[in-house]
């Protein structure tokens, strides 16, 4: 029997470049995959960004990090005992695989084999209830020792809970900041048992960055992404948990809520998706029921980034295809293939146009494929 090819592994020049280049400004995981696909290789792609953002319509070539700071930031990742790993690579996380526009890097501390483990995510409020908390912990003790990791974002409550019960049997930690930035500062010393106990911490951020509020949402999208499902434990109406709720529904992963009193805005949120649909959960063995016939399903790999489609054929967009496109967007969603129809021009032609005004900070991107211009160039 033929043995299964190895995984790639990306040369230390790849990851420094791939590294420089989801650095850049305007460059998100979209845009990287876009980039890469079009010019065959982040290296290429790097040459050819001050074109492009000119091209659409930015006012001046963008920055792009420089090697130095690449090397200082890959640098800094190794002393705090973490490194950056690549979509593609073995050690990356295979559920996330599966998420539209999945981070191209990873920077990750601690036990990358914790992410062979079908994942739970927990999650829920932070000024959690004794009882949210006893309720959390239980289920994620339950679910490590049934063989399940755990997938939760480190902060108070809930979440702390979440990890302290599957510390032993592996979670996974993911953060809104960097790596070497654990917040809240109280769990700096949990997030350091997680990597040690065969857990892993991980987040997409640059090393040494300081989350914002407008970073949460990006990283609940990676914990809903991370997970075969995600259980929401109190959740007030207007509160993180139900983001990542959402997008955990959109992604197509099982969306569980333990229920709770009516009396408490704690449980708002959580009472609230269990009357649209989401499996209640009062027991871990409610969870480990749905999750099951999950586990053994195939996970099917994206396309390497390394292998460009053919784009020979196609001539340049002009100015006059640039124009026709950025009058057809506007504040609404529109979907690519609408896009392409409307105006008449070839599929290759639309696309470099969109990946022009993404970079040129023009573009907004949207689940599903969509996009729109931002308010400010209408």
């Amino acid at each position: 029997m033929n043995k299964p090819a190895a995984a790639p592994q990306l040369s230390d020049r790849q990851r420094l470049n791939w590294l420089r280049l989801i650095r850049t400004p305007n460059v998100g995981p979209a845009s990287f995959r876009d980039l890469v696909n079009r010019f065959g290789s982040a290296e290429a792609a790097i040459e050819m960004m001050p074109e492009l953002t000119l091209a659409g319509g930015a006012g001046r070539p963008v920055r792009i990090p420089s090697v130095a700071e690449a090397e200082a930031e890959l640098e800094a990742a190794a002393r705090a005992g973490a490194r950056f790993v690549g979509i593609g690579e073995p050690d990356y996380p295979p559920l996330l695989k599966r998420m539209d526009h999945p981070p191209p890097l990873l920077a990750v501390k601690g036990e990358p084999a914790v992410f062979s483990l079908p994942p739970v995510a927990i999650v829920g409020a932070r000024n959690a209830s004794l009882a949210g908390i006893k309720m959390a912990r239980a289920l994620a003790a339950e679910l490590g020792r049934q063989g399940y990791g755990v997938v939760s974002g480190l902060a108070r409550g809930i979440d702390t809970a979440a990890h302290d019960g599957s510390l032993s049997t592996g979670t996974v930690a993911v953060l809104a900041g960097g790596i070497d930035r654990p917040y809240p500062p109280e769990n700096v010393g949990l997030a350091g048992e997680i990597a040690m106990r065969g857990g892993a911490v991980v987040s997409e951020m640059p090393m040494g960055w300081e989350p914002r509020a407008q970073d949460f949402p990006r990283r609940n999208r990676i914990i809903a992404g991370l997970s075969l499902g995600l259980v929401v434990v109190e959740a007030a109406k207007r509160s993180g948990s139900l983001i990542s709720a959402r997008l955990a529904g959109e992604m197509g992963r099982l969306v569980f809520a333990v229920p709770g009193s009516p009396l408490d805005p704690r449980a708002a949120g959580a009472n609230d998706l269990l009357k649209q649909g989401a499996i209640l959960v009062t027991e871990a063995a409610d969870i480990l029921e749905a999750i099951a016939p999950l586990t053994g399903a195939t996970i099917q790999l994206p396309p390497r980034l390394d292998e460009p489609p053919d784009f020979g054929a196609t001539p340049p967009p002009r100015d006059s295809d640039r124009q026709r496109v950025v009058e057809a967007l506007g504040p609404t969603p529109v979907s690519i293939d609408e896009l392409i129809r409307h105006t008449g021009l070839h599929p290759a032609q639309v696309f470099m146009i969109l990946l022009e005004l993404d970079l040129a900070g023009r573009l907004e991107r949207h689940s599903g494929g969509a996009v729109s211009l931002l308010v400010g160039d209408l």
